[in-house]
């Protein structure tokens, strides 16, 4: 079963909502609507997250995707739709039922710390227990083993001020982790840090999500990070969620020309694997014991040695050693050249998604 689920999510801004919904649903689009003075921020949004899975919602500046982020926790209610958590539909909460599962099931990681400056680190790590009434003793046991997690042992007794952005970013994902909620969901969480820092929180999450299994709901604007983390990818683009998919997915088939001009500048040969690029064997010419043999999970960019320097396609196998596919050296060139993107169709340098994380 699914831990989230979001139903036909809309949210719409302005005049007479419910008559807006309906024009949407039957091919307005939000052109005509904000020529009404209405806006249509999400637009039929649907997905599933599975349980331990990072699920990354990429887009530009006023595609929707914070806005649909806070649907998920409640703070803005959908103007139609539904999203279930674990069975249970949260658009029919009252109000002070959704104030008890963001307390304990669904923890929020924001853009810019949040943190207290008149609160300790243990203290500001601590206070998502503290707001739910765990007592002094257990929550600063629990924010401890948090900021050990996070890589901040050492610093609990420090004030915000005296850490740099990087590890204040640590202290609110301590925060969301101490109260051991089912769901994060991160709002940019990195995008105000420097390049260098950015990544070492992307290898941090990574390195935290194979040891606690979370569901994650991570919102960015760069490609490049949302490829790097996210199981599941869903694109959006005014309002609409235009593709859902893995890296590879996106990167070889993308569903229009707009999600194809942004994988353009993608480091293909990290993102992609052998797996997704091999051709059918031609059991005739090459082997599963040839001498050039790599497992179907390798990044494409470990094929380069072994395709320059085998007379005959590199074989792919499977993890019990059979033979799944090849890699010959020119298609290994093919896959990693640009793909032809028309130049109406391409973003302009101010809407281009940032590459750099």
């Amino acid at each position: 079963m699914s831990r989230l689920q979001a139903e036909h999510l809309y949210k719409v801004f302005g005049r007479r909502p419910a008559d807006a919904v309906e024009r949407l649903r039957h091919g307005a689009d939000r052109e005509e609507l904000r020529a009404d003075g209405t806006t249509a921020a999400v637009i039929d949004a649907s997905f599933e997250v599975e349980p331990g899975q990072i699920f990354v919602v990429m887009g530009l500046s006023g595609s929707g995707k914070s806005t649909l982020l806070r649907m998920l926790n409640g703070l803005s209610a959908p103007t139609a739709g539904h999203v279930r958590f674990d069975g249970q539909d949260l658009t029919e909460l009252s109000a002070r039922e959704m104030r008890e599962v963001r307390s304990k099931k669904i923890s929020m990681v924001f853009q810019h710390f949040a943190l207290f400056p008149h609160r300790s680190v243990l203290e500001n790590a601590g206070y998502g227990l503290e707001v739910q009434g765990v007592p002094r003793a257990e929550r600063e046991r629990r924010a401890t083993e948090a900021l050990e997690l996070a890589g901040l042992k050492g610093w609990e007794k420090s004030w915000p001020d005296e850490l740099s952005g990087g590890m204040q970013q640590r202290v609110g994902l301590a925060r969301a982790l101490a109260t051991d909620a089912d769901l994060l969901l991160m709002d940019e969480s990195f995008s105000a840090l420097d390049p260098l820092i950015r990544r070492d929180m992307q290898d941090q999450l990574l390195e935290l999500q194979k040891r606690l299994k979370k569901t994650i709901v991570f919102i960015t604007h760069d490609l490049n990070e949302a490829m790097r983390l996210g199981d599941q990818i869903a694109v959006m683009r005014d309002g609409r969620i235009v593709q859902i998919g893995n890296a590879q997915d996106i990167l070889v088939t993308p569903a229009n020309d707009y999600v194809a001009a942004f994988t353009q500048d993608v480091d293909r040969a990290r993102v992609l694997t052998a797996g997704a690029i091999m051709a059918t064997p031609d059991s005739g010419f090459v082997r599963a014991d040839a001498p050039a043999t790599v497992t179907a999970d390798i990044p494409v960019i470990e094929l380069f040695t072994p395709c320059s320097t085998s007379d005959v396609p590199v074989a792919v196998t499977d993890a019990d050693g059979e033979l799944v596919g090849v890699v010959p050296r020119t298609r290994l060139l093919a896959v990693l050249g640009e793909p032809m993107v028309p130049e109406d169709e391409r973003p302009q340098e101010s809407e281009k998604v940032v590459s750099g994380a």
